[in-house]
Order: C-alpha cells, then structure tokens, then sequence
C-alpha cells in the first residue's frame, strides 16, 4: 500500500456514530409526556406492608419508629396498626430483636446510660429495657476501658488532662463510678483478675 492510497483511505473514513444516554439523537426534541402519565415515575406505588418489609430488610426498626417512618403513606383504606399487628406475628418486626441490635451496634463506644436513653427514646416495653441494662452494666467497665485506651491510652499527668478524659468518657455516657476506675488507674484492677 502506498501511502498516497493510505491518505486517500483516511480522508473518506465514515462518519462514526455519536453516543448518547437516551435514545434521541443530538439535536432531537424530548418527546411530549402525554398527559394521563404522571411525570415523576411510572413504578406502582408499593403497599404499607411492602414499604414496611422493604425498611425492615435494611434493619431493625422498633414498631413506634416502623410506625413513624410509615405514617406518611397512610392511605384512608389503609390501617397502620393492622400492618404492625401482621409484621410482629409474621416474626418480621420484633421489639426484643430490635434491642438486640442496639445494644449490640453501640455498646462497643457507649456507655449504659447513653443506650439507656436511646432505647427508651423507641418506647420499648420496660422490660427489655431493663434486661439490657442489666446486660450493659455487667460489661461497663471492660467497655469505658476499650473506649479511654483507644483515644488516650495513658493515664493523665495534669488535672486538666484528667478533666478532658473524664469530659470525654462522660459523653460517651458511663458513670463517674467507671470513669473513676479508669483514671484512677485500671491496669492494677486487670493486672488482679
């Protein structure tokens, strides 16, 4: 091939197509929605039950957080408290496993009276609630231990150091008692055991 013919070949090279998201051509109108199709999505809306399994999928939900969350979609033929009714016997929504979960989800950075607070916040029967507090305040003080040793890691030298430790361990939501043990030294406790 020489290359006169090589030039000639890329001068005639066909045009090549132009891509695009949609399937208009550039330069093409949008087409007209016709007027009996809503704009936003053409999907069927999905049943109370539907939406509720779909949320449930992704976690635990109390049954007053599953309630609040489904309020919205509360249509007039619809009855929120049968749907909830149905979901716990169906074993889908329980209010034990949902404790369950929280504990087990924040117990690692917590302290008891911070999960105390938030399990109460989902109004909880007061029995689960106090079997998880039970739960929590056995392993409070190997908790608040792990919490100070990964952000500090040695006890402070000044009290303004022993002061922040003690802000930041108090945030976090133990009790002065633990948080007392962990300045005062908790190495000589595990050191005894």
């Amino acid at each position: 091939m020489s290359p006169a013919s090589a030039s000639a070949d890329f001068s005639e090279a066909p045009t090549e197509a132009t891509y695009t998201r949609s399937r208009r051509r550039p330069g093409e109108a949008k087409p007209d929605q016709s007027a009996d199709q809503p704009s936003k999505s053409r999907r069927p809306t999905r049943s109370l039950k539907g939406r509720a399994l779909g949320y449930l999928s992704r976690r635990e939900y109390s049954r007053a957080e599953l309630a609040r969350k489904l309020k919205p979609y509360v249509e007039e033929n619809d009855s929120l408290d049968t749907v909830l009714d149905l979901l716990e016997a169906e074993n889908w929504l329980s209010d034990s496993r949902f404790a369950e979960s929280l504990v087990h989800r924040r117990a690692s950075r917590l302290g008891t009276s911070r999960i105390l607070g938030e399990l109460k916040q989902h109004a909880l029967n007061p029995v689960l609630v106090e079997e998880a507090t039970a739960q929590l305040r056995e392993t409070e003080l190997a908790r608040a231990h792990a919490v100070w040793s990964k952000k500090f890691g040695q006890l402070p030298g000044t009290p303004a150091e022993r002061a922040k430790q003690a802000r930041f361990l108090a945030s976090r939501g133990f009790s002065g008692a633990t948080i007392g043990k962990i300045l005062k030294g908790v190495e000589e406790l595990w050191e005894g055991d």
